[in-house]
């Protein structure tokens, strides 16, 4: 991976047809996914249960773009290596999951992969302060995390706007999770964000058979950003 602040739209697989992972994700890479988000839930850090570092490997031969692991499990530690080992670009731990984030953070980067910070939308920007020099992301969840489709939380804009901030010249991503659609994507772009999740917003419309939806929904959030 090389570091660019273009913004770049993501699709969430956990918003496509479980049946077809691999031809959902060649799809939305043909129709302008610039990478593909796995949403990994465990049922005790959310509310539900997604998938594990099976998938994760399952799917990898499929991804030609990044593959983003968003890890929204506690504990986060045990599975690292397994999520590298499964192909992961980049790995996201939610600073919420544990008490000894730095060295997870740490052993996110020492597995090979990029390393990246989710806050919830109560956590504050401040929380990733102290961090940002062990991080290549920082993902800004805009909706409480366990399930797609839900309601965008607007307050979260100043969020990103601060962490853009303190940011500054670092290399640090800065994404988008939680009900991303063309109506808020300028929102959060204006505010410092380069990396925007879209589940329901691009696969809404398609199919395997019928793709050229997916293209217009990431046309239509490309276009107001």
């Amino acid at each position: 991976m090389t570091f660019d602040r273009s913004v770049k739209i993501a699709p969430s697989i956990l918003a496509s047809d479980f049946a077809n992972f691999g031809a959902e994700i060649q799809a939305v890479e043909t129709q302008g996914a610039d990478w593909i988000h796995v949403d990994v839930m465990d049922g005790h850090f959310v509310p539900n249960i997604s998938f594990g570092p099976a998938t994760c490997a399952a799917i990898r031969p499929h991804i030609k773009t990044v593959m983003d692991v968003h890890l929204m499990i506690a504990p986060v530690d045990p599975y690292i290596d397994a999520f590298a080992e499964a192909g992961a670009d980049i790995i996201t731990a939610h600073v919420e999951a544990g008490p000894h984030i730095h060295r997870t953070l740490q052993a996110i980067r020492a597995s090979g992969a990029k390393a990246g910070l989710a806050l919830n939308p109560g956590t504050p920007a401040e929380a990733a302060a102290p961090l940002l020099d062990l991080v290549d992301l920082i993902c800004v969840m805009t909706v409480n995390p366990g399930f797609g489709g839900q309601k965008f939380i607007h307050s979260c804009v100043q969020k990103v706007t601060e962490l853009r901030e303190m940011i500054g010249d670092r290399e640090v991503h800065i994404e988008i999770d939680g009900g991303v659609d063309p109506s808020n994507a300028p929102l959060v772009v204006a505010a410092g964000a380069d990396v925007l999740v879209a589940g329901s917003a691009v696969f809404k419309g398609g199919s395997v058979d019928n793709p050229a939806p997916y293209g217009d929904n990431i046309r239509a959030i490309r276009a107001v950003v």
